[in-house]
């Protein structure tokens, strides 16, 4: 749910506040990353996050979602979002995307990133999944290098998709797009993946986003399983999801959930991300 009302841009003393839950987040990303392992379940995966993001001082702010009563999203295969973790095995040459979020202070963070469970049995297999990981993962770096030049929020959609599509022909997610982020986990404004017209809000310092391109190998229709949060795709195509929480500052940008604040992921683009000060 987004929360409306607020300003979408956020005073420099308040995106400061948001590095500590950027970098919880980042934390269980990685302390998931390195468990995922075939025979491993989502719920095993959901539990390492938990630990990291409470030994870190948050609290995961998915389980503030009603109805939702884990600290991760884990999506397997045909899933592309919302995958309730469970006893779910993970397999060789799974495709695996993990989203996660820590609230520090009142403050909130949203990451998510895609890897696949090693099969050296079908390297084939892996290799195709992994690319559809890789374009994914080049849209999402691709927008968030364009904040460094782009006037109007709108024209990230157009990035983010030319971006894929140069990797192949892939489905780009349509019904779920990224946001804003700050005191809740989800606000205005929208962070198109995809073409669309208008100028949308002005990229400024201040503006505190949640980049999250979607992507299938097939087709972009879905449906929600009868856990009423899992979406997977109607053609039982795989499907990737890569996301990062950004801020615009003074200064330039700054990649909350990434470790090195997107120094590794914006250097092939020429962009060097400087700390909120």
């Amino acid at each position: 749910m987004v929360r409306l009302g607020r300003s979408i841009y956020k005073s420099p003393a308040q995106i400061r506040a948001m590095v500590a839950p950027g970098l919880a987040t980042a934390a269980s990303l990685a302390a998931v990353r390195a468990g995922i392992r075939a025979g491993v379940s989502t719920l095993e995966l959901d539990a390492i996050a938990e630990r990291t993001i409470r030994a870190a001082g948050g609290v995961p702010n998915f389980m503030k979602e009603p109805g939702y009563h884990h600290t991760l999203c884990v999506s397997v295969n045909d899933a592309v979002v919302h995958g309730v973790p469970n006893d779910r095995v993970l397999e060789p040459g799974d495709i695996v995307s993990v989203d996660s979020g820590a609230e520090l202070g009142g403050w909130n963070g949203d990451a998510a990133f895609t890897m696949v469970v090693p099969d050296p049995s079908r390297p084939d297999v892996v290799q195709k999944r992994e690319a559809l990981s890789a374009a994914t993962e080049h849209g999402l770096w691709s927008g968030i290098a364009s904040l460094d030049r782009i006037r109007d929020l709108n024209e990230i959609g157009g990035i983010i998709e030319d971006a894929i599509r140069s990797r192949g022909a892939f489905g780009i997610i349509e019904d779920y797009v990224g946001h804003g982020i700050g005191r809740s986990m989800h606000e205005e404004p929208p962070v198109f993946n995809y073409h669309v017209g208008g100028r949308g809000p002005q990229v400024k310092p201040g503006l505190v986003i949640a980049i999250e391109p979607m992507v299938t190998e097939g087709t972009i229709e879905t449906h929600t399983l009868d856990d009423d949060w899992t979406v997977v795709t109607d053609d039982g195509g795989m499907a990737a999801h890569w996301e990062h929480s950004v801020a615009m500052h003074a200064g330039g940008l700054w990649v909350l959930t990434a470790e090195d604040g997107g120094a590794a992921g914006l250097a092939p683009f020429g962009i060097t991300p400087i700390a909120p000060e």
